[in-house]
Order: C-alpha cells, then structure tokens, then sequence
C-alpha cells in the first residue's frame, strides 16, 4: 500500500513513516479492495501433478521455492479426511471396504458425490455457519436465560446448507428475509433474521440508550466481519487507526438497523408465526376473530360496568365513584346492585376477556427481527461512542473504500411494516458490486478442507490483517463461485478432488526446514477432531449415535460439579432422555454460561462474538477428561458391550473390531497382542474384573491419537 509503513522496529525504511492508515484513495489499490479479476492459471513444470486449476497455483508458488509437494495421501487416510470435513463422521468398515475394494479411477469422486447428498453435510458445514454467526440460545450475563425458539435458526442453516441454496440468496435472507416477498408463504426468510437475536443481550442495562447502541454495535460488528472481512466495529468511537474507516462510515452501516426493534426475549417483536400461505390465512382469520371476541366481550363488560357505577352512585348517601375503585365495588356488590343474572353474565365475560387477552391463537413461532413501522429514526454519530452525545446526523451508506455511495431507500409501499433499509444493505452486500464478498467466503471454504485459509486472518482482509499466501488462487476461487451461481457444493468438490487436498500430511526434514508453517501448502495439516466431531465419533464408536435430525435442543448429562459454577446451579438445564442426549453435537443445547464439559475442554466456538476460527488448545483437562470423565467412561462401557455383540465372545475378534472402528484400518497382529496383554495385565496385576478390563481396553481405543486425530 503506498506510504504504509510495514518495516519492523528498528530497521530504516526509505519511506517516510504515516501515523494513521493511508488515505481513501490511497487505499483503494491494497489487494482486498480492489475488484476481482479472473487469474490466470499459471504454467508449471510437472503438468502431471495437476489435477484441476487449484493444483496449478499450488505448484507454480512450490516450483518458484524449488520445493515439491507431499506424497498422496494412503485411501483410508483419505476417505476418513473426506467422511470428516463433509459430514463430521467417520467412515463405516463396510463403507471403508468398499471404497478400498473399488477399482475404478472415479471412485474417490463418487464418494465425495455421496457425502454432498447426505444429510450429515448440513449439519457439519451449518456448524462452521453457527460459529460465524455468534451463534447462542442463551443471552448471557448473570440469568442467561433461554432465546425463545432460536433452535430454527440452527435448522434453517442445516436445510441451506443441505439444499445448496446460493450464498447470496443465504445471506440475504438473513439480513432482510422479513422485506421479502417469498416471506409471504415460506417460512424460512422470516427464520433467517433470528441472525440479528443471536448475540448476547442484557436484561437490566444501567443507561438503556447506550445498551441500545451496545446492541446495534452488535449488528454491524457481526455485520461487517461475517460477510465483508471488515472490523468496521473498530470505528465506533473514532476513525479507524488502521483500515480506511471513518467513524462516519461506521454509523452510516449502523443507519441500516435504527429502525430495528430492541430485542426484548420474545414477545410480538422478537417473534413472528411461522405457517403456510394458506395457513397463515387460516391463522389470520382466527386471531382476527379472537381478537374481535376479546373485543365485544371488553365493550360489554365495560358497559355493565358503568351501568354499575350509575345505579350504585345514585344509591343515597354515595359520593361520586372513581374508576384503581370500580373493579373491587364490583366483586363485592355487584350481586346486589346488578342482580344475580346480570352480576352472573358480568362474570362471565370478565372471564372470557381475560382468557383472550392471555391467550394466543396455537402456532409455531420464530425467533426473528421486526421494525418499527416504514419509517427509521434518524441517525447521529455518537461522539466518542457515547450514545448519550450526538454530533453531526448521517444517512444510510456503504464503505467509502468500497465505492461509498450513499444508499437510495425506495420510498416504503403503503402498509409496510419496515423501512425497507436492510433489502438495499443486503443486495449490495452480496453484489458483484463489492469485492470482499466472494473473496471472504471463497477463503472460507479453503479454510475450512485445508485447515486455514489463504487469508489466515478471515475475518480481517484489512490492513492488519494477513495477506493472502496465494493471492491469485483467491481470486481464481471467488470468480469460480460467482460463476457457479453461488453454490458451496460445486466449490467443495472443486477443492476435495485436487491434488493438494490429497497430499499426505507427512514432511521431510529439507520441507519442514524450508517452510515449518506450511504456508506454501507443499502437504496437508494434520488435524485434530473439532469438540463436536470428537463427541459425536465417540457416540458413533460404542453404536449409540441417534441421528435424528432438527427440533428442539437437547441436553445431555452435566456432572453436579460442573454444574455448580452457575449462579443458581442446575438452572436452564433440563436434561433429556438418554436417547435424546446421544443426538449429534450440533443438536446440543449451546447456553453461553454452561457447556457440557468434553465440548467446552475441546474448543467449542466461542459465542459473544464472531468466531472465524477456533483455537486448538492442548491442555491437561482434555486429557483428564478422557481418562477419568464420566461421560468417557460410560460409553468405553457401551462399546465393551457393542464388541460382545457383534463380535462374537472371542477376545481377539473384539479387539479387532474396536481398532477396526476407531482407525478405519486393520490392526497389525502386534496392536492386537498388546491389547489382548493390557488386558491380561489389568486382570492379573491390577484385579480388574474381565468386564472391567475390555472396559479400560474400550477406554484406552477412545484416548488413541489416531481416532482423536486425521491424518
């Protein structure tokens, strides 16, 4: 970037050294800003190793080094990595054998086709979408209550996902699906906005205009590092001290969701009915007639009401009745002065009245965002972020580095319940129009199969942020999901049947020397199993696995210790049936003070904010945990009971099968002697029982690096 001073400390540079961020214009020509332009595919020398484009840029960066890349990956090494980054599963022995047995030079492509068409991918890909979104069902703070209904928002990203739907018809629904006219007679654009309710939220704030703005930072926070790459969120309380982002830009983002109601925890604003076109009529026309009992029944009540007051004001003696009195008189001699029949009938109705005001006509609701009428407040930069002090008024608009027009808002239909503000926001964000949309998400789903993506930074293609290792392949990328109609499925199998998806995992010492942090992507990164996949391949071990899909969370067994950290210990926390709590992960109730421990030790998202990129962490209470943990111990016992089963009562047999299970492969005949002679031992040195014994052996397969890690 011209006069961007990037010289480390204490080395002379021949520019001179800015002390802020490069001008607007200036910055218009850093790499993320710049349009999108189709790269060329770069010529190599070993054309051979080229299976599709990806592999070419890969090679041409390698071949520039005089490096070369890893061997390919073994075929059950590579179908266990495949089964894993599409549905978050393991492989089963018959699907590893068949793939082994099957000659043919397409049968790597067909496997890949089967896991696109499986169910299992939305929920392993909706996850990633979850973490990006701050996903929660809880809002957090001391109560941290429950988010009313928030499980469809989770159900809506697995469908997408499974449906393929294009990125920006995704998107855009999240943004602004209540503006859409689909809105009318499909359900899932009005469960889509639940995005804007994810974060968490304060129920008593000390200044509520500023918890407002707290709030709306949210919003364009998320906003801002989700689908563009930007912390415009830095520009809150002054201009950016990094990234070309004045303050003005930052309010002008947040203009688009003034006129968006507070979250309140549910209610007419937080919720909508979510039915059919002809159910939603169906659902119209009985709340209107419910609404129109609640009515008359008001009206009569009322109306024997000051029939009451006159007869019993014209009673001598009585001073003039006021209204705090009427409702106690009433009960007390409204018999006398009514009349039985009357008095009887007035009861009647204040009953019906009060039944209909609490009531509700019976549907399904959605957690999603609702404005304030067709139009928004106006808009005032908060001097210094403080919602309390207003400077100068701005309007809807985007990024000025990005083009900066101001937003043109059509003028709202007559009957519009909003704004129509957040459908402009949304169909610039996923227009062509803006260069970082494609390349956020095409870096993302690099990310994603390789472990980091070409931008290691993915919610930072800022100024601070990291360059691009491959810049060109970046741009080669997101001109080929533009192409494709914004489909993730076509990308997916793009990336998985390269050949640098293939590669081996394992180094030579010159490759590791030369480039330890794998930047130039000469093999693959070895992973460890996410806290989902760790949980859910563990319940798939032992045979438990419920793969019921979608509904409601569940919520499994959390020890009392854990559960003691809470201020009121055990609240929110309803646990389920033992066939509901071995469901898969994603389905997992996600309350941000309390995680079932295995998740929360193995690096579940973090959820007050976006979450681009878990930390991997290697720390004692993992291991702790997968020794002495009650849930690992519990099912070590249930797949000591699946070996019985389906293994017949040979011994040797059963330890096949658990390595079978565990690795995808065939143990060698020494793997199996030293488990059959750990056993023997625990027996013979320790008292263990036979039962207790298989039980440790069971305990021991779960703790292997080889399950707990992809090659």
């Amino acid at each position: 970037t011209p006069g961007l001073d990037l010289t480390p400390a204490g080395v002379a540079s021949a520019e001179p050294v800015r002390s802020g961020p490069p001008t607007i214009e200036e910055a218009k020509s850093f790499w993320s800003f710049k349009p999108i332009e189709k790269s060329a595919v770069p010529r190599v020398h070993h054309v051979e190793w080229v299976r599709n484009p990806i592999d070419a840029f890969v090679l041409a960066k390698l071949e520039s080094k005089g490096m070369s890349p890893a061997q390919p990956a073994d075929r059950i090494a590579l179908l266990r990595r495949a089964y894993y980054d599409l549905t978050g599963l393991p492989p089963m022995p018959a699907e590893v054998n068949a793939f082994v047995a099957d000659p043919s030079p397409d049968a790597y492509e067909k496997e890949i086709d089967k896991l696109l068409a499986s169910p299992h991918y939305g929920e392993k890909w909706g996850r990633y979408w979850l973490d990006l979104v701050r996903y929660g069902e809880s809002n957090s703070y001391e109560r941290d209550n429950p988010k009313p209904n928030v499980w469809r928002f989770r159900d809506y990203v697995i469908r997408s996902f499974n449906d393929d739907k294009p990125y920006d018809r995704f998107v855009k629904e999240q943004l602004a699906g209540d503006e859409m006219p689909e809105a009318a007679e499909n359900a899932d654009p009005i469960i889509a906005t639940g995005f804007y309710r994810l974060g968490i939220w304060d129920d008593e704030p000390n200044d509520r205009l500023q918890a407002r703005y707290d709030n709306l930072d949210d919003l364009v926070t998320a906003t801002g590092q989700v689908f563009l790459g930007l912390t415009v969120d830095c520009a809150r309380c002054h201009n950016h001290k990094i990234d070309p982002i004045p303050q003005a830009d930052y309010y002008r983002l947040l203009a688009f969701f003034q006129n968006i109601n507070g979250y309140s925890n549910g209610g007419p604003t937080d919720e909508m009915p979510i039915v059919s076109a002809a159910g939603r009529q169906a659902y119209e026309a009985r709340r209107k007639e419910r609404e129109e009992r609640r009515k008359n029944a008001e009206a009569t009540a009322r109306q024997m009401e000051e029939d009451f007051r006159q007869l019993l004001s014209g009673e001598p003696g009585r001073v003039k009745i006021a209204d705090a009195e009427i409702p106690h008189l009433i009960r007390k001699e409204g018999k006398r002065v009514l009349g039985a029949e009357r008095f009887a009938q007035y009861e009647k109705l204040r009953k019906e009245f009060d039944s209909l005001a609490k009531d509700s006509v019976s549907t399904d609701m959605a957690l999603c965002v609702t404005e304030r009428g067709a139009h928004a407040p106006d808009t005032f930069i908060c001097l210094r972020g403080n919602a309390n002090v207003p400077g100068d008024k701005v309007v809807p608009g985007f990024p000025q580095v990005l083009g900066g027009r101001g937003a043109v808002i059509p003028e709202p239909p007559k009957g519009a319940k909003t704004s129509g503000r957040r459908t402009v926001l949304a169909n610039w964000i996923a227009s062509t129009e803006n260069p970082l949309f494609a390349r956020v998400m095409a870096n993302r789903l690099f990310q994603y199969h390789f472990g980091r993506g070409i931008v290691r930074s993915p919610n930072n293609f800022g100024m601070q942020g990291d360059k691009p290792t491959h810049p060109e392949l970046l741009d080669w990328l997101a001109t080929q999901f533009v192409e494709g109609g914004w489909r993730m499925k076509s990308m997916h199998r793009l990336i998985m049947t390269s050949n640098a998806y293939r590669m081996s995992s394992k180094g030579g010492p010159a490759a590791l020397a030369a480039d330890p942090q794998n930047d130039l992507l000469w093999r693959f990164d070895l992973r460890r199993l996410t806290a989902e996949e760790l949980r859910d391949s563990i319940l798939s071990l032992d045979g438990t696995l419920n793969l019921k899909m979608y509904g409601p969370s569940v919520y499994p067994h959390i020890p009392r210790e854990v559960m003691a950290g809470q201020s009121v210990p055990g609240k929110g926390w309803d646990e389920s049936t033992p066939e509901e709590a071995a469901r898969r992960s994603v389905y997992v109730h996600v309350k941000r003070s309390l995680q079932v421990p295995i998740l929360q030790s193995f690096d579940t998202a973090e959820t007050d904010r976006s979450c681009p990129v878990r930390f991997v962490t290697v720390q004692p209470t993992q291991a702790l945990g997968m020794l002495n943990g009650s849930f690992i111990h519990s099912e070590a016992a249930k797949l000591a009971a699946r070996l019985k089963k389906e293994a017949g009562d040979d011994r040797a047999k059963q330890v096949a099968f658990a390595w079978r299970l565990a690795t995808c492969r065939e143990p060698s005949p020494q793997e199996i002697d030293r488990s059959l002679k750990l056993m023997e031992s625990l027996q013979k040195q320790d008292g263990a029982t036979p039962d207790q014994a298989m039980n440790y052996f069971c305990l021991m397969v779960m703790n292997l690096n080889e399950f707990v890690y992809l090659d």
